[in-house]
């Protein structure tokens, strides 16, 4: 695998996040995630829409006239909405001339391989706290985490992060944390039930 092109792992981030996606039960959308501002519903939604806009990236279109959220999706629906806008995201990511383009995302404009790494940050980061949220039904792909956390660390290397950034300040990781353990702390989030 070429370790510049993120295409690899991104998909096998969003198979790992279908599979999580597909033990959600109704009774758990309510429920709390390590996204204080987020209930389980909200964050699904999130994972869906940004999702879609990464898709709508990768097909040259403007990310940013797409909302990160999700709307209008039943209960129900969380699995297929989902794989439907992962299937449109990897269509549209498929061609290596995609990865050169400079595109536009809410940091600023990129060269597509940089987008797809921040969007592969971001989905790797949200299945955590979906696992996290579920009480870990399914085992994590510890190469997601560790690629996604070198992301992390190289584009937001300051520990103090202010309200602009999307993610807060890094905590303290809990001793003996897995690499999505570091991954969750680099990025402000604490378990939901501390270790």
């Amino acid at each position: 695998m070429n370790a510049t092109d993120p295409r690899p792992l991104y998909t096998r981030a969003t198979e790992q996040a279908a599979a999580l996606i597909r033990t959600v039960r109704p009774e758990q959308l309510t429920g709390p995630t390590p996204c204080t501002e987020f209930d389980v519903r909200t964050l699904l939604s999130h994972i869906v829409g940004g999702t879609l806009r990464i898709a709508v990236v990768g097909e040259g279109g403007d990310g940013l006239s797409v909302r990160p959220f999700a709307d209008d999706v039943e209960d129900d629906g969380w699995t297929a909405a989902y794989e439907e806008v992962a299937a449109r995201a990897l269509e549209a990511w498929a061609s290596d001339a995609r990865l050169e383009a400079p595109v536009r995302v809410p940091w600023g404009e990129v060269p597509g391989r940089a987008a797809l790494s921040g969007y592969l940050m971001e989905v790797v980061t949200h299945t955590w706290d979906l696992a996290e949220s579920l009480g870990h039904p399914l085992a994590l792909d510890p190469e997601l985490a560790e690629f996604a956390l070198a992301v992390a660390r190289r584009v937001l290397p300051d520990p103090q992060r202010d309200t602009d950034t999307p993610f807060d300040s890094v905590l303290s990781a809990p001793e003996g944390a897995d690499v999505y353990g570091e991954l969750a702390a680099w990025l402000g989030r604490r378990p939901l039930i501390p270790a």
